[in-house]
């Protein structure tokens, strides 16, 4: 699959969250003090975002 949600750990031992489409980062996340904080984020993410309003602030 082209689209992959990645959970990994940053250099300040926090838990992130990355979207990459075909190995580039799309966006990633804030840090996270546990793993289920970041599913929870991917959860979210999954849930609302096919519905979130777009806002060009350019």
């Amino acid at each position: 699959m082209a689209h992959t949600f990645e959970i990994y750990r940053d250099k300040a031992d926090e838990y992130r969250v990355r979207f990459k489409y075909n190995s580039e980062i799309m966006f990633s996340t804030e840090g996270y003090a546990s793993k289920a904080s970041a599913q929870n984020a991917i959860d979210s993410i999954k849930k609302n975002g096919p519905g979130a309003e777009t806002i060009d602030n350019s």
